[in-house]
């Protein structure tokens, strides 16, 4: 079934619908957080860089994906989301912790990955130059400092995934982009954050959100001749 009108959505009393587009590492978090509830939704593929008027209707502000559409409302930004799915279909599998400080711990993270990470994971395949050279710098030192946060744990949260695992997690198929352009190897320079991802990927939720990372370097070839970097 395709949804293309907001009236449409609106019909569906409890439907959920997620707009979202096949490399975006934000909406592989989001996809993440519906399988470990076992939610169902509706998929509506959905390319960032055509504005359609479903897009635009459901985040006007922003008229980014992902979008989660819960009963005809959308819910945007991805951590937001993990929230909002968390607390609604909070009979199964809490993903944030009950404890306020863990939980505040937990969010501020979440926060550190998207304003601090971000930017530099994306520069690192995205550039050239003395700008590449920046951000692998500003990447490495964040991936060390993630490393360190997760120390010995199984988990970022303790003996259980949740909440920053899915945060991170996210952008697990833009690893191998990273690792290509950067010229640099998680596996030998961060050991830990290593043997985390693959206690990760023994999750069905995490392995089926995933786009496979060969796919997602093809992807990122193209993006760096639209960006000029080639």
């Amino acid at each position: 079934m395709v949804l293309k009108t907001v009236a449409d959505l609106k019909k569906m009393a409890d439907e959920v619908i997620l707009l979202d587009y096949w490399p975006s590492m934000f909406g592989m978090r989001t996809k993440m957080a519906l399988a470990e509830k076992g939610v169902s939704y509706e998929y509506i593929e959905t390319d960032p860089w055509i504005k359609t008027p479903l897009l635009i209707e459901m985040n006007p502000i922003h008229k980014k994906i992902p979008v989660l559409i819960h009963k005809g409302k959308p819910i945007c930004e991805s951590l937001i989301q993990l929230e909002y799915i968390d607390e609604v279909w909070s009979g199964t599998y809490p993903m944030l912790p009950s404890d306020p400080y863990q939980k505040a711990q937990a969010r501020f993270w979440a926060d550190f990955i998207d304003k601090k990470f971000y930017d530099p994971s994306w520069k690192v395949w995205g550039t050239n130059g003395e700008e590449q050279v920046a951000a692998k710098k500003e990447l490495l030192e964040h991936f060390k400092t993630l490393e360190t946060e997760l120390g010995d744990k199984t988990y970022y949260g303790g003996e259980v995934f949740g909440f920053l695992d899915i945060a991170l997690m996210g952008y697990y198929s833009w690893f191998k982009a990273m690792e290509k352009f950067g010229e640099f190897s998680i596996e030998t320079e961060f050991p830990k954050l290593t043997e985390w991802t693959k206690r990760c990927l023994e999750r069905e939720s995490v392995v089926k959100a995933l786009t496979d990372s060969d796919k997602i370097l093809e992807y990122a070839y193209v993006l760096r001749k639209k960006f000029g970097a080639e």
